[in-house]
């Protein structure tokens, strides 16, 4: 498999978080929001504006600057 941004998943895709090339509040956040190592997620909208994830059952929209340091491996 391979290692790549989360804004690169297509609609329906999952992955699992590898890493998030980050550091201080970006990190921080992410991590609050329950973007963690291992955590697997799946790509619900990605077009135009912010990318809309499921996690446990859950829709979150980030924005794409910040999903482009999410790491996932599909």
């Amino acid at each position: 498999m391979d290692n790549i941004s989360l804004v690169l998943l297509k609609p329906e895709e999952v992955g699992t978080i590898e890493e998030i090339s980050s550091c201080g509040s970006a990190r921080r956040r992410l991590y609050e929001l329950g973007l963690n190592r291992g955590t697997h997620v799946k790509m619900v909208k990605n077009d135009i504006g912010p990318v809309i994830l499921n996690i446990s059952g859950n829709k979150l929209a980030l924005g794409r600057g910040l999903a482009s340091k999410v790491i996932v491996r599909r």
